[in-house]
């Protein structure tokens, strides 16, 4: 009898010094580090070196580190003729996936694996992928792309690039702190992915392709968005109850944003980003959907201690009012997502290469045996 672990759930499939989650505890660590404590005390920088070197940068190395990023944050002009094409229609994800391929092609080392090469890969990844964002969210709002400003941090230029407005402090540390919290979360649908790709030694850019396509999906990156989804349907304060009643009502009826595969109490990001979300909302003054998410985690304590279960907020059901807050438009929350979490790809594709194993995980055959062919006039 063969042991079928479907959707590979408790399957190991390597090692990793990347990652590490407590889900009975409630603790993300990366490579040594505390979550809370990175996101209370490190930039986002800090936090892409440290997944990328196994510890945190000295003064001169964070640097160092910048200045490199700065060199990459402008993508080819193709790039941008590109996003001009798409319909204003055209979904970000869509428009993000097909242009990391196209970056791809433009790239005349793309398809070499060495460890040089795929550091040099992840530098530009992580320096261009807010700027595709944020031109495409531009470009389809009918504006020019603005040119990022290598003075800026990553999550500052982002938002900058965005508005064509240097954002506050207040603001631009909002957006560092979210991007922390995304940036890697171990062997998730999208890293496993990933990782699939690059074990086949396909390059870089096809990975993060494959990575983009896995993290779209509503039960990965989408679930921020369908949160959104769901507190604009409710509208008003009075709405929460009936709603998440009426979900819970529906057999096998979900709540997006709470509970998680992994963790069995309350996601440690999702104690972060409520604290971040509080702050922004007494400062920017638009507080709706914040105080309504507080309500709807409120009514969920109830009903699901009620039920005997424990069913707490992830860190998608507080990033969704959080970006509103910054000002993004619902259907852009999952490619600041891939904005945040190419830092944490790149750090497992590192792995991967550096000791390759081809992944071939088999399906257990349930079907027909014996089966005789018949001519096609004797059917």
């Amino acid at each position: 009898m063969v042991d079928i672990h479907r959707g590979l759930a408790d399957v190991a499939i390597d090692t990793s010094q990347v990652c590490h989650i407590d889900g009975e505890r409630g603790e993300l660590i990366y490579r040594g580090y505390d979550i809370r404590e990175l996101a209370d005390k490190a930039s986002y920088e800090e936090v892409v070196y440290l997944l990328w070197n196994d510890d945190l940068p000295t003064t001169s190395q964070l640097a160092d580190f910048r200045a490199e990023l700065a060199t990459s944050f402008m993508v080819p002009a193709a790039v941008f003729e590109g996003l001009e094409l798409f319909s204003h229609a055209t979904a970000p994800m869509h428009a993000l996936r097909t242009a990391i391929s196209h970056l791809g092609a433009l790239d005349a080392l793309a398809d070499g694996v060495d460890d040089a090469n795929v550091r040099r890969i992840g530098m530009r990844l992580v320096a261009q992928l807010p700027t595709v964002v944020a031109a495409y969210q531009r470009v389809r709002s009918g504006l020019e792309p603005v040119a990022p400003r290598p003075d800026l941090s990553v999550a500052g230029n982002f938002l900058y690039m965005l508005s064509g407005e240097v954002p506050t402090e207040a603001a631009t540390r909002v957006m560092d702190v979210a991007l922390v919290l995304h940036a890697e979360h171990g062997s998730n649908a999208s890293t496993f992915v990933a990782r699939a790709v690059a074990s086949t030694l396909s390059d870089v850019y096809s990975s993060i392709t494959a990575a983009i396509g896995s993290l779209k999906g509503p039960l990965h990156g989408g679930a921020n968005e369908a949160v959104m989804k769901a507190l604009e349907q409710m509208g008003e304060m009075a709405a929460v109850e009936p709603y998440v009643l009426g979900v819970l009502a529906k057999p096998g009826g979900r709540v997006m944003g709470f509970g998680h595969r992994v963790y069995r109490v309350l996601d440690p990001r999702a104690m972060v980003l409520k604290d971040v979300a509080e702050k922004l909302a007494a400062e920017s003054g638009y507080s709706l959907y914040f105080e309504m998410s507080l309500e709807m985690e409120r009514v969920m304590e109830r009903e699901m201690s009620a039920r005997g279960k424990q069913v707490r907020p992830n860190v998608d059901f507080f990033s969704a009012s959080v970006y509103r807050m910054l000002g993004l438009p619902t259907d852009m929350y999952t490619p600041v997502f891939a904005v945040a979490r190419i830092s944490g790809w790149m750090a497992h594709l590192y792995e991967q290469y550096a000791d390759n194993r081809l992944m071939r995980p088999r399906l257990v055959y349930v079907g027909p045996v014996g089966r005789k062919f018949q001519p096609v006039e004797a059917r």
